[in-house]
């Protein structure tokens, strides 16, 4: 048995593999039979939700991306878009008391302004039908103490209605977030957008009709909660016993799959795995995951640091659009999520230059050992939005400033 790998992590020809795998059927895996073996406790704080808000995170530099990344995410909901009051009452939930009217008016600002991207080539914008998503592709803490944070994220979103004829919008943001440590929590003082670094959708994937984004219109799917909740070794910590805490294992594992350090560190990359896979598949998947880095690096000529000879950058990042959950017990669970991977290289060769595939994968998990852990991530056929128009694509070595370590976004 073995877990697939290669969709999960990147899968543009620029960037890094160049095909796909089909993860081992869920059905295989060990599931309530299994002996369980609670994991050591560890004192974690994970966001819960108010008003459709998640709020409560820990008091860390990870709980800060955190809470930048959902906030950011929530802000560009439908919900948030097209319903006033629940506007209204996520600014409450998430702004800083002395900040809550001015980013109330910025959100009924940014909402106005959305409306035209949100009904594609319909009269009037269609709540139920509305694809609002976003991604976080990278995290950067520019300022951070006690009191404060300032944290830039680089998102991907796409825009749109799955009724009438127009596919969906990709596009770029950069949004700089301010923070500040208010009620034991992260609240937002402020934020602001701009035009993001544009990577090019991979030429192999065309975009797809407005209908086939109705599995994730609102009532059908939901947007990813990160935490920023940790165990002491920097991996995520142990997930609750139900179906939302599998929903985020999800997220994790993919998320981390597409980290660059699965490429180009093999003690982070082992720790990794043994943190995300259930023990029935972690020797293959060990073995497979050690192919695939190597094939990566290899050729793409980067060393353990991510760079190649020239100082080039490795850059991967998997970004999760939308979550649904396909089975779940209180043993075993069948998620799936829309994701948007970007990879590449950060250098003077524009042949290298990022690009982003959006992908759909269905992540098997199994309880054991106290968490949710997985058996499979099987990739299946790409959910594609149009490309952002009229706008051209970054040279490849200004996606420099989202690479590295430091720039990973919190996980789930």
């Amino acid at each position: 048995m073995g877990l697939a790998v290669g969709g999960v992590a990147v899968v543009t020809v620029a960037g890094v593999i160049v095909s796909l795998t089909t993860g081992t059927p869920s059905a295989s895996a060990p599931l309530a039979s299994s002996p369980a073996h609670p994991a050591p406790r560890v004192n974690a704080e994970r966001a819960r939700e108010v008003d459709g808000v998640p709020v409560g995170y820990p008091h860390t530099q990870t709980g800060a991306k955190a809470a930048a990344a959902n906030y950011t995410v929530v802000s560009g909901s439908t919900a948030f878009l097209t319903n006033s009051e629940r506007r209204h009452n996520a600014v409450a939930a998430m702004a800083a008391r002395d900040a809550a009217d001015s980013a109330s008016k910025k959100a009924d600002l940014a909402a106005t302004q959305a409306v035209a991207s949100l009904r594609g080539d319909t009269p009037e914008v269609s709540a139920d039908q509305t694809i609002a998503r976003t991604g976080v592709l990278s995290a950067r803490v520019l300022g951070y103490d006690d009191q404060g944070a300032m944290v830039r994220l680089w998102t991907t979103t796409v825009r749109g209605s799955a009724a009438g004829h127009a596919t969906p919008v990709a596009g770029y943001q950069s949004v700089t977030v301010t923070l500040v440590w208010e009620s034991n929590d992260w609240k937002l003082k402020d934020s602001s957008s701009s035009a993001g670094l544009v990577a090019p959708i991979d030429a192999r994937q065309a975009s797809n009709v407005a209908g086939d984004f109705s599995g994730y219109a609102p009532a059908a799917a939901d947007d990813p909660v990160v935490t920023g909740a940790m165990r002491p070794d920097g991996f995520p910590a142990p997930y609750e016993q139900n179906e939302s805490g599998a929903r985020a294992a999800a997220v994790s594992a993919v998320m981390l799959y597409g980290d660059a350090r699965f490429f180009t560190d093999s003690d982070w990359r082992r720790q990794m795995l043994a943190a995300t896979a259930a023990p029935s598949v972690l020797g293959s998947v060990t073995s497979d995951s050690d192919a695939t880095a190597r094939l990566v690096t290899e050729n793409r000529g980067v060393g353990t640091d991510g760079k190649s000879a020239d100082g080039s950058e490795l850059i991967t990042r998997t970004a999760v659009l939308a979550t649904r959950t396909i089975s779940c017990t209180d043993q075993a669970a069948s998620i799936e999520l829309w994701t948007a991977s970007a990879g590449g290289v950060a250098g003077k060769d524009e042949t290298r230059r990022p690009q982003v595939a959006f992908l759909r994968m269905t992540v098997d998990l199994v309880w054991i050992d106290g968490t949710w852990k997985t058996t499979a991530v099987t990739p299946s056929a790409p959910l594609v939005p149009s490309p952002p128009a009229m706008q051209q694509a970054d040279s490849a070595d200004s996606f420099a400033t989202v690479g590295g370590v430091d720039n990973a976004p919190a996980t789930a």
